[in-house]
């Protein structure tokens, strides 16, 4: 590709030992602070979309294995959803009991998806998912031009198995933690600030455990310098996410959450239908 190096072929560096890089290596891995940045600041902002925005990247665009990229995209998040996390509550947008209804379910979900990657393709059901998530998304659109009437928000019924079904998701196919569940909770009728929040909090939880999940199954080849740049913007972006939260009101934080989901949504199933 015109002598820019291939920084997925560069050999895994122990943790905490980074290889020295050369200025090509540094350049090549620029456009991945920006990836890791964007990408975040929109996740932080409405609860999801990092996972799908990196992995189409990685995936589509660079060719890389989904199973590969799906542990460097875990491993990136195990640090950017600590940062997000740890914002949302610095920002008091985090509900403590929907968190621990959350987590369990999604931690299980999880490694059962990082375990049966390596074994069955999980390709198979996205168009059905991606149907689903449009479906979700012109729902809660429908519910955002609603709010006019001040709609009542209230506590969701279903939450497990909601955390259990975006754990797997999320690890099988690379992303979609944040879509799957934060939708569902503003689905349910959950005030958007505190559900995008609790939901950023609780992927902490889930990315570390698919992250090591993914290590006992591929090692640690599948994590390359290439997740430095993403990391990086990722970290960066965090807190600005969090603050937009807090401040933007709930009725256009939906309106956006339901466009973004329409789009990321449409493009993933129009990838798989033509792919």
């Amino acid at each position: 590709m015109g002598g820019t190096p291939d920084v997925f072929s560069l050999p895994y560096a122990p943790m905490f030992l980074l290889p020295e890089l050369t200025p090509d290596q540094i350049n090549a891995i620029i456009p991945f602070v920006f990836v890791g940045f964007v990408a975040q600041l929109v996740d932080g902002a409405l609860g999801m979309a990092f996972g799908v925005i990196t992995n189409t990247l990685l995936v589509s665009v660079l060719g890389i294995a989904p199973a590969r990229a799906s542990a460097s995209v875990h491993l990136v998040e195990t640090f950017t959803t600590a940062a997000s996390g740890l914002s949302h509550i610095l920002h008091c947008n985090v509900d403590w009991k929907l968190f621990r209804r959350l987590t369990i379910p999604g931690v299980i979900g999880g490694i059962v998806g990082a375990f049966l990657l390596s074994s069955i393709d999980g390709a198979l059901a996205r168009p059905w998912v991606m149907g689903y998530l449009i479906l979700i998304g012109f729902y809660l659109f429908w519910r955002a031009l609603q709010m006019r009437r001040q709609l009542h928000h209230c506590d969701p019924r279903l939450v497990a198995p909601l955390g259990l079904v975006g754990g797997f998701l999320d690890a099988a196919g690379g992303g979609g933690w944040g879509s799957v569940v934060t939708t569902n909770l503003l689905a349910q009728g959950t005030e958007p600030r505190r559900t995008i929040g609790t939901v950023n909090a609780a992927e902490f939880f889930v990315t570390l455990t698919v992250s090591i999940s993914f290590m006992a199954t591929i090692g640690l080849s599948a994590f390359t310098i290439a997740t430095i740049g993403l990391i990086a913007g990722g970290v960066v972006a965090a807190p600005f996410g969090a603050m937009l939260t807090k401040r933007v009101a709930a009725r256009q934080l939906l309106l956006i959450v339901s466009v973004t989901l329409i789009a990321t949504s449409s493009y993933g199933l129009f990838r798989v239908l033509t792919g």
